[in-house]
């Protein structure tokens, strides 16, 4: 019987004294073993495990550093390893098991906390809505505006994947060293909420202010003028750091000049801290532009341009994109007499945040 079903010799053995004995009957057709049969579960054998592990995981998410795992990883194994050394058998597995009962999964960190928030960033949001509203009514510009992660230029790996024939991915360096690439491309962003069309800027050198206006001045000599012929003034929206940051004197010193090169009123509405991913340009723009070079190795500025103009999504969007020649200086400084002289109105509401900049020459 062992050599034609497979079943080892003791197994049989202990079936057929089962036999004998009777105790076949009381179990029912569904069963295979008496209640109670086979090995014991290691809850069963230890029901102290429980309250153990509790004490080798709570106090890592409570934070005491006296615990031994508080400064180590809560791995499966490296928890199993921990009641072994308490005088309590568990294998790797039975502490997942355990783990899931207790209401753990497994997870990553999840980006989420962007500092401190501000009381006053819904009335922030509402105002921007407001006045973005009115602009848009009157056929005036709103534009999104922000710079997007540098990319290195070479033969380097691009997160995502994209189909290829079978073997035949891409081979790209194993390591991103910056002296095997062509540089950093730096693009800035310029979207036009109404239109759903947007502009990147594709610099080499540093994102600073004036690489930002300058940036917003090649969108509208390239798209912007020619879609608001009648314009007179144009809102924009931004982050409230970075090369366009609220406080950057730069920043405010380049509006200046562009105010008066265009003929332009000039109102700014910054983002509170901590809201940047509420940003139209993040979300419309940027997201799908990643999206559509995921997977390609950015081997040259020109691939990157093309990348980007041949990006759209479900709504439209059409995108332009021209690289930028500009060499941009970091640690220019605007000193106070020269902030003095800016044409700019601020708001009574957060004036730090909302302000205005007016050609110093009558429209």
């Amino acid at each position: 019987m062992a050599e034609q079903s497979g079943i080892s010799r003791s197994t049989i053995l202990r079936g057929i004294k089962s036999l004998e004995s009777g105790k076949e009957k009381e179990l029912e057709l569904t069963r295979q073993r008496q209640d109670g049969g086979g090995r014991k579960g290691v809850l069963e054998k230890t029901p102290e495990i429980m309250d153990a592990l509790n004490r080798l995981i709570e106090p890592y998410v409570n934070g005491n550093p006296e615990s031994p795992l508080r400064w180590t990883s809560k791995s499966l194994r490296k928890l199993s390893g921990e009641l072994n050394a308490a005088g309590i058998s568990a294998s790797h597995v039975s502490v997942g098991r355990l783990l899931e009962e207790m209401g753990y999964t497994l997870q990553s960190c999840k980006k989420s906390h962007e500092g401190a928030s501000s009381p006053d960033r819904n009335e922030q949001f509402e105002r921007i809505n407001t006045v973005a509203q009115e602009f848009m009514n009157e056929n005036q510009p709103v534009i999104s505006v922000d710079a997007k992660k540098k990319e290195l230029v070479g033969n380097f790996k691009n997160n995502g994947r994209e189909y290829h024939p079978k073997g035949e991915a891409p081979e790209v360096n194993v390591y991103d060293f910056i002296g095997d690439s062509q540089g950093k491309a730096i693009p800035y962003g310029v979207y036009d909420v109404k239109a759903n069309e947007g502009f990147v800027n594709l610099g080499s050198t540093h994102d600073t202010a004036e690489f930002a206006v300058e940036s917003i001045a090649r969108w509208w000599k390239t798209m912007g003028m020619k879609r608001y012929p009648d314009a007179h003034s144009l809102f924009i929206t931004a982050d409230g750091g970075g090369s366009n940051g609220s406080r950057n004197r730069l920043w405010k010193s380049e509006l200046q000049k562009f105010a008066n090169e265009f003929n332009l009123q000039v109102m700014v509405s910054h983002f509170p801290p901590g809201t940047s991913k509420w940003n139209k340009i993040e979300h419309r723009m940027f997201s799908a532009i990643s999206i559509n070079w995921r997977g390609k190795v950015l081997e040259t500025f020109e691939v990157i341009v093309n990348l980007i103009e041949n990006t759209t999504n479900r709504s439209g969007l059409k995108m332009r994109c021209k690289l930028d020649p500009g060499n941009y200086e970091a640690g220019k400084k605007i000193l106070d007499m020269q902030m003095q002289k800016l044409k700019m109105i601020v708001h009574d509401f957060h004036p730090q945040w909302n302000y205005a900049i007016l050609p110093q020459k009558e429209l």
